[in-house]
């Protein structure tokens, strides 16, 4: 998908939601256990209900490689499964030395035609150009994360005061283009995101932590907004656990509903 083709999604729905497909078998409707493929009936009726509020969804890799080939397969009919018109991430956090990274972006962009993945910078530029070789996909880089371990290297400062996160934005954008290359930015750390704004005006961000995790979509669209929206907010468990009863997919629905009118709100004000 090009960045085009997102801002039309943005603008059509009067949304920049992702919806975060993290399913876990210890919490989706227990009726659905007894289904052939539990995983994926449970997320083809959250897409169902969410699908006319979401630009974008996310599955956690992790959620369905811990079922090993059947998590697998889960996987992919789920990703099959979603419009072709909604943006799809592989929330994956690969990262290597050069060919390993090539055959990731081969497994993610070419077997499961996914538009994006999250890619780790820590191994530098030739582990994340592989991803961004492919024409109208997206590398979605890991920039300011809101995990308390975020501490332990992020804000990290050099002898001139400079956090390493801000140095990994800079440098990263040597890589890529706003055409290819996003940002994860945590939704809890606010001021952050101003800071990544400043270095980045142009990339769209993927902004996960709203919802459950306690971030605000008109904070993040008041330090995060750009003349193309340049965000994604994603919502996963406040959007498929809504309801762990047979009412789970409206319950999705309804959440999903109700953070799109939030942000139709911030899109009409933008004058969009």
């Amino acid at each position: 998908m090009t960045r085009a083709e997102l801002i039309e999604q943005i603008k059509l729905k009067k949304s920049f939601l992702c919806v975060g497909l993290d399913t876990d078998l210890t919490k989706i409707p227990k009726h659905l256990l007894e289904t052939e493929d539990p995983i994926f009936e449970f997320n083809k009726a959250i897409i169902d209900a969410t699908k006319d509020f979401a630009v974008a969804y996310k599955p956690n890799t992790a959620f369905y490689e811990c079922h090993g080939p059947k998590g697998w397969e889960s996987l992919k009919k789920t990703l099959d499964y979603i419009p072709k018109n909604i943006f799809t991430i592989a929330d994956a956090k690969r990262g290597d030395i050069g060919n390993t990274s090539r055959y990731y972006a081969d497994t993610f962009f070419n077997y499961l035609s996914c538009d994006s993945v999250t890619v780790a910078p820590y191994m530098g530029e030739d582990s994340v150009s592989p991803f961004l070789e492919y024409e109208n996909k997206w590398v979605i880089l890991l920039a300011l994360t809101s995990n308390k371990g975020a501490l332990d290297f992020q804000m990290i400062k050099d002898e001139n005061g400079e956090q390493l996160f801000k140095k990994v934005l800079k440098k990263s954008q040597t890589w890529g283009s706003d055409e290819n290359l996003m940002f994860v930015v945590g939704a809890t750390r606010a001021e952050g995101i101003a800071e990544v704004r400043k270095i980045a005006p142009n990339n769209f961000c993927l902004v996960p932590g709203v919802g459950a995790q306690g971030g605000s979509v008109a904070e993040v669209a008041k330090y995060g907004w750009n003349d193309d929206c340049g965000l994604l907010i994603n919502s996963s468990r406040g959007i498929i656990y809504a309801s762990q009863e047979t009412d789970f997919a409206e319950k999705a629905g309804e959440a999903a509903k109700q953070l799109q009118i939030q942000m139709a709100e911030i899109l009409a004000e933008k004058g969009w």
